[in-house]
């Protein structure tokens, strides 16, 4: 079908350029939005008549005739019509639809992707400072960035996932502090507790449980490994250098761990001590001097960001010495553009809304031929828990948030990972644990990973009576005229175009709502139609729509990084 649609669009957009021979206008099928108006609906007919100037079911008519002398409608379409203003329904013969299924089996589990393109793509994502555990706005980065990286890689992008985080700087600081409290007695409460001394316009210390376990780990003198680092404690309460080394060590190993219980791992992680270290930093400020896009006032160095969008000029450098925190981003993003990527998109929750306009300028200021509106942006809202019908604010790991790690504790990898992805980002979502405890149809991720256990049973039992998977490719795929199984294909053959949709748009719960529709699409199928015991021709051709089925079902929710279970706990009442 995939070809059948491949050839159909092609003749749709000969036909629009015989009619009008000026028109832009691209050769695309909708689907109808009830199924007894046909397979495809073409909206061209109304777009073209405005600017024509014609009665769109005038052309809707002209537009019939032309179609029907081309060889692809003649060999793939039953019929069509004209309805409403100027819509064309299409009617497909069965052989079009049918065909999905055997392209579906070919291609496997590459069945959607597309060839290599030369598109090199960074997304950044998470870039939690160790400072504590990841928490639910890290757990929905989590989720929304790999998703977009496996998304972007269907469509033959290679694609990078990077990880920045902060290693220096005042939280870092009060890191330090709040764990060398700790090992010397202190506890959160206590009055030397509420602000970091040395800094008194910094957050509060950070008083969860997992400080105390960093201060113990130190006193016993252990060693940490992180993907990036390692490091041994020295167990003295006054060796503040090497608590800090030590504290940053041990967070970023319990973020790898969180990270690995998600089932995510970086390519490459990104210090903020680098930009420093390396130089890059300073040689980014020169340039915004030399660019003139700088002034100095009341003893601090301003950027210009007004010119570039911004609401307000930013102080850059402050008074008593010290970059402010969009700097190093700017040189950062120098050195990302400096790695050769086609494109760059950042993560990020929506309080960060405010410095894209500053990044971006200070890009701009650098004249490295940056192009406008580097880096993208997917800013996402919030999450609420929900936990026996009450709003969850507070982990006891962490003393003031709900980490990943609860989430993942409470229900499952696979549940968090759907659950967070299944809203477009720039939206609040409330993740109800118990919702994602529910085993039936209330729950999506449920419902989707039962109907690919349901279809795994379905062959297991065709497979112990004698079928053989190897035979399904000679399957006779004529045989599939039921409504359902109608239903069924178009669904199987809409997958590519969902996710080439899906990756330009950056929007995977696209893949998520797809998913959704696809089993409501099988289990309305197995409701109405016996698979098994039947002429032994049939069995094999409906097994092989479910072996199709369950294909696709796999490939889209590996772009979830989701998986696909053969058994679930109500899979023997199938």
């Amino acid at each position: 079908m995939i070809q059948a649609k491949q050839e159909l669009l092609a003749a749709l957009g000969e036909a629009i350029h015989s009619i009008s021979p000026e028109a832009t206008l691209a050769p695309a099928f909708e689907s109808p939005k009830q199924a007894s108006h046909g397979d495809y609906a073409c909206t061209a007919a109304m777009q073209l008549a405005r600017p024509l100037k014609k009665n769109p079911r005038e052309l809707a008519q002209a537009l019939i005739e032309a179609l029907q002398a081309k060889p692809a409608f003649q060999r793939w379409v039953e019929g069509m019509e004209i309805a409403g203003p100027g819509f064309i329904n299409i009617r497909l013969k069965d052989a079009a639809k049918q065909a999905v299924v055997t392209e579906v089996l070919g291609a496997g589990s590459h069945f959607g992707d597309l060839p290599a393109t030369s598109k090199h793509v960074m997304i950044e994502f998470v870039s939690a400072n160790p400072t504590g555990p990841l928490h639910v706005g890290h757990a929905r980065q989590a989720a929304l960035g790999d998703a977009i990286c496996s998304l972007l890689k269907t469509q033959g992008h290679d694609v990078t996932r990077e990880f920045y985080y902060n290693d220096a700087g005042v939280q870092i600081a009060t890191l330090a502090h709040s764990t060398q409290l700790r090992l010397k007695g202190f506890k959160p409460g206590d009055a030397c507790w509420p602000t970091d001394p040395d800094h008194p316009d910094s957050k509060k210390f950070y008083n969860g449980d997992y400080i105390q376990d960093i201060a113990d780990a130190f006193l016993r003198k252990e060693t940490v490994k992180a993907d990036d680092r390692e490091f041994t404690a020295s167990g003295d309460v006054e060796d503040l250098d090497g608590i800090r080394q030590f504290a940053v060590a041990y967070l970023r190993h319990e973020q790898d761990l969180d990270l690995q219980a998600f089932g995510l791992k970086f390519d490459n992680y990104f210090l903020e001590s680098s930009v420093y270290a390396n130089g890059q930093l300073e040689a980014a400020v020169q340039r915004m001097i030399d660019s003139g896009k700088t002034y100095e006032k009341d003893g601090a160095l301003w950027f210009r960001s007004t010119d570039y969008g911004d609401d307000q000029d930013r102080v850059m450098r402050k008074r008593e010495g010290g970059f402010t925190y969009f700097v190093p981003d700017v040189a950062y993003h120098v050195n990302k553009f400096g790695r050769g990527y086609t494109q760059c998109i950042n993560i990020q929750g929506t309080d960060h809304h405010g410095t894209i306009a500053r990044v971006r300028g200070g890009l701009q200021a650098q004249n490295l031929g940056i192009p406008q509106g580097f880096p993208d942006y997917i800013l996402h809202k919030m999450v609420t828990v929900m936990r026996n019908g009450e709003e969850v604010k507070i982990s006891k790991r962490a003393g003031s948030y709900v980490t990943l790690r609860d989430l993942i504790d409470w229900t499952s990898r696979d549940a968090v990972r759907f659950f967070l992805i299944s809203r477009k980002a720039d939206t609040e979502f409330t993740f109800d644990v118990d919702l994602a405890l529910k085993q039936n149809d209330e729950n999506p991720v449920f419902y989707v990973q039962y109907a690919h256990a349901r279809i795994c049973s379905v062959i297991r039992k065709w497979a112990e009576q004698g079928g053989d998977e190897a035979g399904l490719a000679g399957a006779d795929l004529s045989l599939l005229t039921a409504p359902t199984e109608a239903a069924l294909m178009l669904k199987l053959a809409d997958f590519p175009r969902m996710l080439t949709s899906a990756a330009q748009d950056l929007a995977p719960h696209d893949v998520a709502f797809y998913l959704r529709d696809l089993a409501g699409a099988y289990h309305s199928y197995y409701a109405a139609e016996r698979v098994l015991d039947q002429a032994p021709e049939l069995t094999r051709a409906r097994v092989a729509l479910l072996a199709a089925t369950r294909q696709v079902i796999r490939n889209a929710l590996a772009v979830l990084g989701v998986s696909a279970p053969d058994v679930m706990a109500r899979e023997a009442l199938a």
